[in-house]
C-alpha cells in the first residue's frame, strides 16, 4: 500500500506526439523535482486526447491508468492555473490542458483539495504538469 500524497500527471500534447517525447518529459521533470516515477498513481488529459497514440502508449508502458476530463470539467480549475493558453483555449476550449487534468484527477482521486506541485512545463510537443492530493 503506497502511503503519501496521491500524484497525478497531467499531460497536453499535439495530435501525433510520440510516446517517446512524452516520456522524456516526464522523466527529465520528475528528475529535476527529486520525484520518483513509481510514486506517480495516474496520468490525466483532456477528453479530445483519448485516443491520441502517444498518450496511450505512455500510459501502457508505465501501467498506469489515463483518464480523460472534458474541457467543461477542467474549466472549473481555470483559477488555479500558472500559465493561461490562448492556443490551448482555441484548440480545446481549456485554457491549459495538463495543469487542470493533473489538479482534476487528484481532486478525484484524493480528500483533499490538489495543488499543483509542478506547474506546467513545456516542450516541443508536449506540456505536463503535477498536482498532489491527500
Amino acid at each position: 500500500m503506497k502511503v503519501g500524497p496521491i500524484l497525478v500527471v497531467g499531460l497536453g500534447c499535439q495530435r501525433g506526439c510520440p510516446a517517446s517525447s512524452l516520456r522524456a518529459l516526464l522523466d527529465q521533470t520528475l528528475q529535476a523535482h527529486g520525484i520518483e516515477l513509481d510514486e506517480v498513481r495516474a496520468l490525466a488529459s483532456i477528453e479530445l486526447k483519448r485516443n491520441e497514440p502517444g498518450l496511450l502508449a505512455l500510459a501502457e508502458q508505465l501501467a498506469l491508468p489515463l483518464i480523460c476530463f472534458t474541457a467543461e470539467q477542467l474549466s472549473g480549475y481555470q483559477g488555479q492555473l500558472s500559465h493561461r493558453s490562448r492556443i490551448a483555449f482555441e484548440r480545446t476550449d481549456c485554457h491549459g490542458v495538463a495543469e487542470s487534468a493533473a489538479l482534476a484527477l487528484a481532486n478525484q482521486l484524493g480528500d483533499s483539495p490538489a495543488t499543483l506541485l509542478i506547474t506546467r512545463q513545456k516542450a516541443l510537443q508536449a506540456t505536463l504538469a503535477l498536482a498532489a492530493a491527500s
